[in-house]
């Protein structure tokens, strides 16, 4: 998860950690983009507002390497125009949740689908 609010990435950690994941975080977008280039995560978690890059150029940085553009990215932010929604999925994002609109359990049941159809 690349997300700045500490707070709200413990809330995660702790659903996912429950729910049988492994966990690995960043707190701003250079991190967030070295996590995701070293870890090769399954999935990632993105914010969009995130310090020292947003979460747009990770995504854009992520997708363009070889081995890192087939990782399923959620984005996960307050930004709710559709305009940012559109630049997210048209980025390679392949879902766009709205902060405001969706529960913890929620988010953790989306990632879980999107894990399940990327495996099959």
């Amino acid at each position: 998860m690349v997300e700045e609010d500490r707070f709200l990435r413990k809330i995660y950690r702790n659903k996912f950690l429950n729910s049988g994941f492994e966990f690995v975080e960043a707190t701003n977008g250079i991190e967030g983009l070295n996590k995701i280039f070293s870890e090769k995560p399954d999935l990632v978690l993105l914010d969009i507002i995130l310090p020292r890059k947003n979460g747009f150029d990770v995504l854009i940085e992520a997708k363009r390497s070889n081995a890192t553009k087939k990782i399923p990215v959620i984005i996960i932010s307050n930004l709710s125009q559709e305009s940012d929604i559109k630049r997210g999925l048209s980025f390679g994002a392949q879902d766009y949740l709205v902060k405001t609109d969706i529960s913890h359990s929620e988010v953790v049941n989306k990632v879980k689908e999107r894990l399940l159809r990327t495996a099959t």
